[in-house]
């Protein structure tokens, strides 16, 4: 009985109470990808831009997406993304499991065309693994839901999608 207490404790210690020895984060990505839904509203065609995260000694973090999608087969529309997100860290041994939330906004910009900004939300997980002890290179998922970008006839769009990134942390 004894034996299997202290597996069970050892265990419980392993996966809920394995947190990192560092103070603070710091996570720099960049987006990869960013697939629209619905295609027939419009392709993406190549995204740039960046992902910071700041993660705080409690493994709360807070992070802020900035991007922008070219959108294919025209010369200069492009969508741009903005989100302010709060993501937690789990207690995971081995890899750095991450899952936040983010609010912010989707806008069209393009010469001659008049879009209003639209409010977005997304849900996002990331996976990171250690490269040393100071860093960790991570992937990260985002699905992103934007069903209120709208003309100047107000026709409204569904820009809802998916994005990827990868990016570097530093842990000090």
């Amino acid at each position: 009985m004894k034996k299997i207490t202290l597996i069970i404790i050892s265990a419980a210690s392993l996966f809920l109470f394995s947190t990192h020895a560092f103070a603070f984060s710091v996570s720099v990505g960049i987006p990869l990808s960013y697939t629209i839904s619905d295609d027939t509203v419009a392709e993406s065609d190549g995204t740039s831009g960046y992902l910071i995260g700041v993660q705080l000694p409690f493994l709360l973090g807070l992070g802020m997406d900035s991007y922008e999608t070219k959108i294919k087969d025209t010369d200069d529309m492009k969508l741009t993304t903005d989100f302010y997100n709060i993501f937690y860290q789990l207690p995971v041994p081995i890899v750095n499991l991450v899952l936040g939330l983010g609010f912010g906004n989707q806008n069209i910009e393009c010469t001659g065309c008049d879009f209003t900004k639209g409010s977005a939300t997304q849900w996002y997980t990331s996976i990171g693994m250690p490269i040393i002890p100071f860093f960790d290179i991570h992937l990260s998922y985002r699905s992103i839901t934007s069903k209120n970008v709208a003309n100047a006839a107000d026709t409204k769009f569904d820009l809802s999608g998916n994005a990827t990134g990868v990016g570097l942390a530093f842990n000090f």
